[in-house]
């Protein structure tokens, strides 16, 4: 019996081999996804430019409020403006809240007049699980090097009631703000809040 179960825990384990996370200061992990008009993206064809990594998923409260009141698509508007490259990433699995295809995802960015550089669609969830992304929102910079810089939460406001914007810090917007200004994120990581990530079976 007993060898039994460790067998099965090896084979178990190479089914689904353990995924380091991220590490800031470290290479962010480089990535390949398809973006909503259908062609294969990369991290490193960004190397140079400021990246920002959305989990998003366009039925979770806490994606909607961001979305609803217009504070996001400014976010990523005000990001385009400085030349930092934003990539929405949807890693909800067929059949799990937040799943969209390529034309649904473009129906929705134009909906919400959203202002990313690409929709990107992860619905096995190798590139959210890559990132260790476990809620939408959850928010990544990368540096022009290559280097994750800051991890976490969008602001300091776990709420889904769009009130709790008002006076909220939006650790994103001052992430970028140091990087703007040549200095070290003051704030590099910090705790993400929102609905779980949909992901599928790890199989």
């Amino acid at each position: 019996m007993t060898r039994f179960l460790l067998a099965f825990t090896a084979a178990a384990a190479l089914a689904a081999p353990a995924v380091a996370a991220p590490v800031l200061g470290q290479p962010a992990p480089a990535f390949q996804a398809v973006d909503a008009s259908g062609k294969t993206r990369s991290l490193s064809e960004f190397r140079g430019k400021t990246v920002v990594l959305e989990w998003t998923n366009n039925g979770c409260p806490y994606v909607q409020k961001h979305y609803n009141s217009g504070a996001m698509q400014r976010l990523q508007g005000q990001a385009a403006k400085d030349g930092v490259v934003w990539l929405t990433v949807i890693s909800s699995a067929p059949g799990m809240q937040g799943h969209l295809t390529g034309a649904q995802a473009m129906q929705w960015k134009t909906k919400e007049k959203a202002a990313p550089a690409e929709v990107l669609l992860d619905p096995a969830g190798t590139v959210g699980r890559a990132y260790d992304a476990k809620t939408t929102p959850h928010m990544y910079i990368v540096d022009k090097t290559g280097k994750l810089i800051y991890m976490g939460g969008i602001d300091d406001k776990p709420s889904s009631d769009p009130e709790s914007l008002k006076g909220a810090t939006n650790y994103v917007a001052a992430a970028l703000a140091d990087v703007k200004a040549g200095r070290p994120v003051a704030q590099a990581a910090t705790r993400p809040y929102g609905c779980s990530v949909k992901y599928g079976s790890a199989d």
